[in-house]
């Protein structure tokens, strides 16, 4: 039951008597509005649950919430006992609650190891692709191994005498071992397979990867950009729900049948609603870009300096007071544009949704085709406006312009950025499955020793998919600083030569690096090969 109420209990309430005197004293009527305080001594059931604990009232929301953390508890308890008909998600909640300290602790290891490994990239880029291909190969085959050797631990040690609850649950986690290491086997042939067939390749990163630390050596805040951007989305995200609650009780007030109240939105007010989604799309897609923007203005002075210790005190700062003064339409617009391509795809996801099981199978091809063309769409443009921002930062033009070069670049070098995508992303896809792989390996390690009362399934589940999340936040950052360091380096063989008022500006290493990749593509005997990745002649125009 939910009443509305002039002041939140401020202190606990035990019995019918102490309900009364609340309701005398402030006019809240804690019992269904249908009984006056007079009758609370009569009628039980159209009360709350004594004791009535102490509350306050919650900011905006205008709710209240109990003030001791253990009500938050019976809550937890409350929602098992709904569930509590379903054996199996009984026991997988149970599950959750009896490991959250694991959990929690395990969630914090992942981000003191997407921590190491970005203090890593730093300070022995030359070998970590290397040493992460070595560390992954042994973690696969190690993790496959202890998965084997715990399946069959469990099954020797199976005890058919356990209480029927212990006994269910032991044959879950005996079934989800099994499961577990059939899965890790089949992963580990495949990540195996694929590191064979790429194995002459991965040493092409490592100059590229060097390069890149070395920008992060000297833009060490470069590391704290996810923190940034994730407290700007959720300070946005709050003012949305903020806005969208005031915008539910907006409109002419009025006495329905029941004789509550209601408000009814007459007028263009109502169509505020299909304004304020699209402002969340697109603002959280601006915030995004602006992170993006900020780090390709940021490489891009460090790229274009040739004595570093020319470089600006904070060059993360300096761009991001260039984003502001000069780069914040550009950014509004390449925001814009994936805005667009996002609601549609988004709706067509609703009415699929909603349609389900309805449509015939045409209509159902139909959908799914269209999604997965908007899909693939966005991700390009998601690309694209990526280095249309660091050709805006090298050349500040406007975005138009900025994405026709980047696109005239990319196009150029089709070849490079395939091979430099592919591989970088693969290492660094290592460096993610690293992070999960050692995160599981410790949760099953720790989940062992509960293994007669708890289910592993969910918890584990939770602890890879946040460990995943956090490997992917800090990585991207690596990988977005490579993309930038690989187009300031198109554009500068593309304008400059190396003949006297033409130098370079890149680091030597990463011309080693374009050495090692034409070698190798001539190895794979590509007849494509000697057009594209033969050094560019400078152009007439002026970057």
């Amino acid at each position: 039951m939910a009443l509305c109420v002039s002041e939140c209990p401020q202190q606990e309430l035990k019995t019918l008597k102490d309900l009364k005197k609340f309701a005398e004293t402030n006019g809240s009527h804690l019992c269904d509005y249908a009984l006056t305080p007079s009758q609370y001594t009569t009628d039980i059931s159209s009360c709350p649950k004594l004791p009535v604990p102490e509350s306050a009232p919650i900011p905006f929301f205008h709710r209240c919430a109990p003030v001791n953390i253990s009500c938050y508890a019976k809550f937890a308890e409350a929602l098992i006992t709904f569930v509590s008909d379903n054996s199996v998600l009984h026991r997988l909640i149970s599950g959750v609650m009896t490991s959250k300290e694991i959990i929690i602790g395990l969630c914090f290891l992942s981000l003191v190891l997407s921590m190491i490994l970005m203090v890593v990239i730093r300070f022995i880029s030359r070998i970590l692709v290397w040493i992460l291909t070595i560390l992954v190969i042994l973690g696969s085959l190690g993790g496959t191994g202890v998965l084997w050797w715990m399946y069959a631990e469990h099954r020797k040690s199976f005890n058919e005498n356990l209480p029927p609850d212990q006994l269910q649950v032991s044959k879950d986690n005996q079934q989800a071992l099994l499961i577990y290491a059939i899965a890790a086997t089949i992963f580990t042939v495949i990540l195996l397979l694929i590191m064979l067939i790429m194995r002459k390749r991965v040493g092409l990163t490592i100059a590229l990867f060097n390069v890149a630390g070395k920008v992060f050596i000297h833009l060490p805040l470069l590391v704290f950009q996810p923190f940034w951007t994730f407290f700007a989305l959720l300070l946005f995200w709050v003012y949305w729900v903020m806005v969208l609650l005031f915008l539910g009780t907006a409109g002419d007030p009025f006495i329905n049948e029941q004789g509550f109240v209601e408000f009814k939105i007459n007028g263009p007010l109502q169509y505020m609603w299909w304004y304020h989604v699209v402002g969340l799309i697109w603002i959280s897609e601006f915030i995004l870009a602006c992170q993006q923007m900020t780090i390709a203005g940021a490489v891009v002075t460090y790229y274009f300096t040739r004595n570093k210790r020319d470089l600006p005190f904070t060059p993360i700062l300096a761009s991001v007071n260039r984003l502001l003064r000069y780069h914040l339409g550009t950014v509004a617009k390449g925001a814009f544009i994936i805005t667009l391509v996002k609601i549609p795809r988004m709706i067509l996801m609703y009415i699929h949704s909603q349609l389900k099981g309805k449509e015939n199978a045409c209509a159902r091809c139909m959908l799914k085709s269209c999604i997965c063309c908007l899909w693939c769409l966005e991700k390009c443009l998601t690309y694209l406006n990526q280095n249309a921002y660091t050709a805006t930062a090298i050349n500040s033009t406007n975005f138009c312009t900025s994405a026709k070069d980047a696109l005239v670049i990319l196009v150029e070098n089709a070849l490079r950025v395939a091979t430099i995508n592919t591989v970088g992303d693969f290492v660094l896809f290592l460096g993610k499955i690293l992070i999960v792989s050692a995160t599981g390996l410790a949760g099953i390690m720790l989940l062992n020793y509960q293994r007669d009362y708890t289910v592993w399934v969910l918890p584990l589940i939770i602890v890879c998919l946040f460990a995943f999340l956090v490997a992917h936040c800090f990585l991207s950052i690596f990988e977005m600083v490579v993309d930038v360091l690989f187009l300031c380096f198109a554009i500068d063989t593309k304008y400059n030569d190396g003949s006297p008022g033409k130098e370079f500006f890149m680091d030597k290493v990463l011309m080693e690096f374009v050495e090692n990749s034409r070698r190798a593509m001539k190895e794979t005997g590509s007849g494509a090969e000697g057009r594209e990745l033969k050094p560019m002649a400078s152009g007439t125009s002026s970057a």
